[in-house]
């Protein structure tokens, strides 16, 4: 009978420099005591001001090891593997070096990544997302668990979550404020719109805003009447009773421009024609379609209008 290879989850820690990685893992392995006294290897590889206790951790059977870039390879972690023998990996990773050097990496055997949280600091959040938005788009695309840290009632919450679910909607969002306080994200958006409205008009400079919020929380939507402006894209597969009305958006950087849309059901479907643009006022309904991979809404055309393009053509985020 072939001996059947022991799991070692692997928990990564990402984030730039000064953005909480030290201070969390720290409260994680000592604080909510996470590793419950088993053999645990930390991995860390950069410096900032906060410091391990090594003399602590070592109490609580946590073995830290410090690795610069070079070091992060298939050898070395060959090495630890052997010389530790940990029943689970912790890694904080140093935030300028690319994630597909982590993730593309032949680790041990066993080695399995089980959860991986992106650490945040809301204060310098906008400096980071504007100056390195291509870096800023790993970090939240390939987390488990967002982690907003130094939360003030000054914070533009709004913002940083529509940040998160552009790039990753299946990722759970936390804010945590300047006391330690930490509270789980409703995934509830302020939306600039009423959706009291007997007809709910949709801004051009808010389509964005409406299309995360309708994508995540369909019930809202149901049966509520909405007009907004898009561009005309007509699949084949929908053979002329529908087409999708939406908005190039630019997620991360100009080279990631994706079209956002819903389908919307209209006899005037085979009348259109691709790009064009159009004001549509329709019904929302949640339905079944591949798209969605599930649920999702579904537009019901009421009137369609051809419309000027608006002064920005491309959403952004």
């Amino acid at each position: 009978m072939r001996k059947q290879e022991k799991e070692i989850p692997i928990f990564i820690f990402m984030g730039f420099l000064e953005g909480g990685k030290t201070q969390f893992c720290r409260e994680t392995l000592v604080d909510r005591n996470f590793t419950e006294g088993e053999p645990t290897l930390l991995l860390v590889t950069e410096e900032g001001m906060e410091e391990y206790d090594e003399e602590e951790l070592r109490r609580r059977n946590i073995s830290t090891v410090y690795l610069d870039e070079e070091e992060l390879n298939t050898d070395r972690l060959l090495d630890l593997q052997e010389e530790y023998e940990p029943n689970q990996v912790m890694i904080e990773y140093n935030g300028m070096w690319q994630l597909e050097k982590l993730f593309n990496i032949r680790v041990p055997k066993g080695w399995t990544i089980v959860q991986v949280i992106t650490l945040i600091d809301s204060t310098t959040f906008t400096i980071y997302n504007n100056n390195m938005k291509a870096l800023m788009a790993e970090h939240i695309q390939n987390a488990d668990m967002i982690v907003f840290n130094r939360v003030t009632d000054d914070t533009d919450i709004n913002t940083m979550r529509m940040a998160v679910k552009t790039l990753n909607r299946r990722a759970q969002i936390v804010f945590e404020n300047v006391n330690g306080q930490a509270q789980i994200d409703d995934g509830e958006m302020e939306i600039p719109y009423d959706l009291d409205a007997d007809v709910v008009e949709i801004a051009d400079d808010d389509y964005g805003i409406f299309y995360i919020d309708a994508s995540d929380n369909i019930d809202k939507y149901v049966d509520k009447t909405v007009r907004f402006k898009g561009q005309v894209y007509c699949p084949p597969q929908y053979k002329g009773n529908a087409f999708v009305p939406g908005r190039f958006a630019m997620t991360c950087c100009a080279e990631d421009i994706t079209f956002l849309g819903f389908k919307c059901v209209s006899s005037e479907a085979p009348k259109l024609k691709d790009k064009e643009w159009v004001t549509v006022t329709a019904k929302v309904k949640r339905e079944f379609y591949q798209e969605f991979d599930g649920d999702g809404p579904v537009l019901y055309a009421q009137n369609i209008e051809r419309s000027k393009k608006p002064l920005e053509e491309v959403v952004y985020f």
